[in-house]
């Protein structure tokens, strides 16, 4: 692949999870006010799964996988979608999708975190800024008596927080991990994966499944939306970009995701921005410059190879 190929590949990865992925907020919440949450979340990536196989197979892709890559799959499919995205959709009963997206942007953080305790990396003295920045904004985020007021929400902040934590420790395993070299093929094993984990997680909750046909328009749409560009094209992009960049790089996109988020939910959902919110989202921005500086790309690239 030419190097300026590759280049407009990884701008394109990286806006698709940058917009893409903020405005799945917006749509996991109109879907989760109506469908039981990991129904909702079984359907999307089973669809896209079996969606993503179907298109590998027209583009003659083949879809032969080792036992050690379905088991790889399987463990990414459980950190990102299964239990990261699941529970984060089950949390948008309780609190506003731009919340969550803001709480969620700490998740650089954590990769850090992750990578000190794990791989015992060194983080810069530019990191711990924005690590502590991190931490000075989430604060004046969950602190606000307009969100710790509302019933489910305290419960809604600590599980969307667990799922940080899964999502990194995802972003860590799958950037070293044996798994399809193909990216379309290595994102539908890890779709149905996740799927049908959630699926079970689904009955052994009880929830009550519903047919499409009787879900109403806008739930109809969000779903396709979720489906086609918030699975297939977003996740795709994601896990091109954890082979091709380091993870703190690639977890900074939930830093733009809840400038997205926030203006949608604002604008469709009447959601509330509060001063505090955005005194804590240019806190939280601030941040990240300092984590993803040019010179931290050339010290996190190394460890990276």
């Amino acid at each position: 692949m030419s190097s300026s190929k590759n280049t407009l590949l990884i701008i394109l990865a990286f806006f698709s999870i940058y917009v893409i992925w903020g405005s799945t907020y917006l749509l996991n919440k109109i879907a989760v006010s109506e469908l039981p949450p990991f129904m909702l979340a079984s359907i999307r990536f089973i669809t896209a799964g079996l969606l993503i196989f179907i298109i590998a197979k027209l583009m003659g892709k083949s879809l032969a996988i080792t036992k050690r890559q379905l088991i790889n799959t399987s463990i990414a499919g459980f950190l990102f979608l299964a239990f990261g995205n699941g529970i984060v959709v089950w949390a948008l009963k309780y609190v506003d999708s731009g919340f969550a997206a803001l709480e969620i942007s700490a998740q650089p953080l954590v990769v850090l975190i992750l990578m000190r305790v794990f791989q015992g990396k060194k983080i810069e003295m530019m990191s711990v800024l924005g690590v502590i920045l991190g931490v000075i904004g989430i604060y004046l985020l969950v602190s606000q008596n307009e969100v710790v007021s509302k019933e489910g929400s305290i419960l809604g902040m600590v599980m969307i927080f667990v799922c940080m934590v899964s999502w990194a420790a995802g972003s860590l395993f799958v950037g070293k991990a044996d798994l399809p070299t193909n990216y379309f093929v290595n994102t539908g094993y890890q779709m149905l994966a996740g799927g049908l984990m959630l699926l079970v997680g689904s009955l052994l909750f009880s929830e009550s499944w519903s047919s499409p046909n009787v879900w109403s328009e806008k739930v109809q749409w969000s779903m396709v939306l979720l489906v086609i560009f918030g699975s297939i094209v977003a996740f795709t992009s994601f896990n091109f970009l954890l082979k091709r960049v380091s993870p703190e790089k690639v977890a900074t996109s939930t830093y733009v995701n809840p400038i997205i988020a926030l203006g949608l939910g604002w604008y469709f959902l009447n959601e509330v921005i509060t001063a505090q919110s955005i005194i804590a989202a240019v806190v939280l921005l601030t941040g990240v410059y300092f984590i993803n500086t040019k010179k931290k790309l050339v010290i996190f690239s190394r460890f990276h190879k």
